[in-house]
């Protein structure tokens, strides 16, 4: 029997999972996510670290602990070679006398000398995790994982993560990474601006709403789904979501119906999508032209359904697969951590893990 705890160490969001597998096979699985905005208190990440792996796994034994990270970009750190050492010192404190292993770009597990060495080799890998962990199950494919803040596009191909960025600056420029999410992207990197009333409003550049607000106005997440804190430091309520998405346009819920409030969110919703598809279109075509056999896209992530899923029907993808559908429901929301405790489990079980349950 081996357990293992993967860990996904992100700038606004740490995220866990532990897995106990016997026999070449997961036999349970547990997640665990808190949200921590490192940049407010980085000295704090140890002790969060601590706890969560507390919670997580209680009193049972842990053998290894994978990590992945991208929380080095945030402006808590002057470099991301700052913001990487950091992580790392972190996590050995919090997990003081267990094996770690450290994810790097090219999909590979490294120890914490080695990580130590290379540090920008280890910046943003998480998707590195979530392509490996998919290529298992589809052997040709390009995923689109919707987190909060970013979607990462990973393509697959013939069983290998394929991509062709591997900082994050590459992946931006070759579509692979989309700066554009399910909660935390101000609504003004959205939209220049928006129809209303017959005509078009600018929006105001400030920290007024983000996507999240456009996401619980039409009902693509819950208010518990809203996991990040509100740019007015208010509550999570329709009422209080459309209040902050009419200061975008510098009204507020008295001068504007709810109606029209409402119109901005589907076209906000609507741009969003765009941005999505345009990322995806591009490493799609690129893909495409390594085979003629049909390319299946596999989305994961929070915005699976309301952002992956409708940007990969709009481009006439004929084959979507919902990860939960390959694997149990908890791994959607939880992609790169559960990505790199499965290779973790790979190494210390030496053979491939599967999964018992689907």
């Amino acid at each position: 029997m081996v357990t293992v705890i993967g860990w996904d160490i992100g700038g606004a969001n740490t995220k866990a999972a532990f897995l106990r597998t016997e026999n070449g096979c997961v036999e349970e699985l547990r997640t665990e996510m808190k949200y921590f905005p490192v940049w407010k208190d980085p000295e704090k990440l140890a002790e969060v670290l601590s706890t969560l792996k507390e919670k997580i796994s209680g009193s049972v034994k842990v053998d290894g602990v994978g990590l992945t990270m991208t929380a080095e970009l945030s402006d808590a750190y002057q470099t991301k070679r700052e913001g990487v050492t950091h992580v790392l010192a972190c996590a050995a404190e919090a997990f003081a006398g267990l094996p770690i292993f450290v994810l790097d770009v090219d999909a590979k597990l490294r120890s914490m000398d080695d990580a130590r060495a290379e540090p920008l080799r280890l910046a943003a890998a998480n998707w590195a995790a979530t392509g490996w962990m998919a290529a298992q199950l589809v052997k040709t494919c390009i995923i689109v994982d919707v987190g909060s803040t970013s979607t990462s596009i990973i393509p697959v191909f013939d069983g290998r993560v394929s991509a062709v960025g591997k900082t994050d600056l590459e992946k931006l420029m070759v579509g692979e990474l989309v700066y554009t999410g399910s909660l935390r992207t101000n609504v003004v990197a959205i939209v220049n601006s928006v129809p209303l009333r017959g005509g078009t409003a600018r929006v105001s550049s400030e920290l007024f709403a983000q996507s999240g607000d456009v996401h619980l106005i039409l009902g693509n997440i819950s208010e518990d789904e809203y996991t990040t804190e509100t740019m007015d430091g208010r509550g999570k309520t329709r009422g209080e979501a459309l209040a902050r998405l009419a200061r975008v346009v510098c009204a507020d819920s008295e001068m504007l119906a709810e109606e029209e409030i409402v119109q901005i969110a589907k076209y906000v919703h609507e741009r969003q999508l765009e941005q999505v598809a345009e990322g995806l279109s591009q490493v799609y075509s690129r893909v495409r032209s390594l085979t003629k056999a049909e390319i299946p896209v596999v989305v994961t992530g929070l915005g699976k359904d309301f952002l992956a899923r409708t940007a990969a029907q709009s481009l006439g993808v004929d084959e979507i697969i919902d990860l939960s559908e390959l694997m149990p429901k908890d791994v959607v929301k939880m992609s790169p951590a559960v990505g790199v405790a499965l290779m973790v489990a790979n190494k210390l079980e030496r053979r491939t893990v599967k999964w018992t349950q689907s």
